[in-house]
């Protein structure tokens, strides 16, 4: 317990700290819009009546002035304030349901600034046990000893608890006893590039693998949004890098993966674009330039280095993402869903299950086709996007395709 009081007073001063300074940071562009505005207004006042709107012009902008800084000051005092609960007792936020996903938002908006800003909050990758991290090195007395390893990957602004959609038991818990199979969560920071997950999943793997109570024999990759483009990351750099557990692979599993890009963020970055040509809007425009390096990568479907080193993240106009071959040795399967019954519907076609449409999480559109074999998708009509957290039909589906013999495992001439 006494190991754990430094770790809260620094995760809840961290989080006071950082929210004090966003809000303050908010009402400092509410200012700035402010004043946008009233410049234009005084500017057409005194067009009509001439040098005489001055002084007002001067009083109003003493007055906005100092009024955004005694409300931005106290935001900043505020969040200074919060800190002080840090001495009260109880346990690490971050291993809480709700302060690991206040912090998993934190991370999947700014992640990739957090390391430089707060520490604390960013956090490394992590395999989790009811909340709390467990190194690869100890995992032996955490898990069955199956040779059967199943992999779990959230997806942005998510941690291991979203699994628990609906409040039901989660994909690994039922798998585990209907199975003969071991279950993981994997916690990480959806803030930064889905590369650069990609490396830390591929370097956890190896260690996890390394200390396995039982010599692995078969991975099962499973995804949800985000997570399955890291895991698809991940076994590509390891495949490159030679990394043995790669070639165990033999399942990885795509819950409403935006594979060829989501619309949401392909909207928000022109939407920024145009909103900082403006004064008036200048502010909200780089406010959505603050968004994550992971939030980025989502406008098309980024997997490697490549995609953004070098480039303007701002560029309207940007060089074609690499595409990423799926991984040789493994099935492919991957889930989508629309809010309307049918796919097709005009509706279903426009807003898919929220946050990707069909085509993208099926990894194929009218010039983009990464190889999925139909028969291994299923779709699920009438859900949104988190509703495939925990959903009977993917369930079965899993289970299905889980609990199969691998084609891999059967040898040449005995798929089928």
């Amino acid at each position: 317990m006494s190991e754990r009081v430094p770790q809260r007073q620094a995760e809840i001063r961290a989080m006071a700290r950082l929210a004090g300074d966003e809000l303050g940071g908010a009402v400092d562009g509410i200012a700035t819009i402010h004043r946008a505005v009233s410049d234009r207004v005084f500017a057409a006042v005194r067009w009509g009546v001439g040098p005489a709107a001055e002084p007002v012009k001067v009083v109003h902008d003493a007055i906005t002035d100092g009024v955004y800084r005694i409300v931005s000051g106290a935001a900043v005092t505020a969040g200074v304030v919060g800190e002080r609960a840090a001495d009260l007792p109880g346990g690490p936020p971050s291993r809480t349901v709700w302060g690991s996903g206040f912090v998993a938002a934190l991370q999947g908006l700014v992640g990739d600034s957090l390391e430089e800003r707060v520490p604390v909050l960013a956090g490394p990758m992590t395999v989790r046990v009811d909340g709390n991290p467990v190194a690869p090195e100890a995992i032996a007395g955490h898990v069955p000893p199956h040779d059967h390893l199943v992999v779990f990957l959230h997806g942005l602004v998510e941690t291991e608890h979203a699994w628990r959609w609906g409040g039901r038991a989660t994909y690994a818990e039922r798998l585990a006893t209907e199975l003969p199979c071991a279950c993981v969560q994997v916690r990480y920071n959806s803030g930064l590039h889905i590369s650069e997950n990609a490396r830390e999943l591929a370097e956890l793997m190896d260690r996890l693998v390394a200390h396995w109570p039982v010599p692995v024999r078969r991975i099962s990759l499973v995804g949800h949004s985000m997570g399955g483009l890291v895991a698809r990351a991940a076994c590509f750099d390891a495949r490159e890098q030679d990394r043995g557990w790669v070639r165990l692979v033999r399942e990885i599993v795509c819950l409403g993966s935006p594979h060829l890009g989501a619309p949401l963020e392909q909207v928000v970055h022109r939407l920024s674009a145009a909103l900082v040509w403006l004064p008036e809007t200048r502010p909200m425009g780089r406010m959505l330039r603050r968004r994550s390096a992971g939030i980025r990568d989502l406008r098309h479907g980024s997997l490697v280095d490549e995609d953004w080193r070098g480039v303007d993240a701002d560029a309207l106009e940007r060089r074609a993402v690499r595409e990423v071959p799926l991984l040789e040795g493994a099935e492919h399967y991957f889930v989508t869903a629309t809010f309307t019954r049918s796919p097709r519907h005009p509706f279903g076609r426009f807003v898919g299950d929220g946050l990707v449409l069909a085509p993208s999480g099926a990894g194929r559109n009218r010039v983009r086709r990464l190889g999925f074999a139909e028969d291994n998708g299923l779709h699920v009509p009438g859900a949104h996007h988190f509703a495939l957290l925990n959903h009977e039909s993917v369930y079965a589906a899993l289970r299905r395709w889980l609990g199969s013999v691998p084609a891999a495992a059967l040898g040449p001439g005995r798929a089928g």
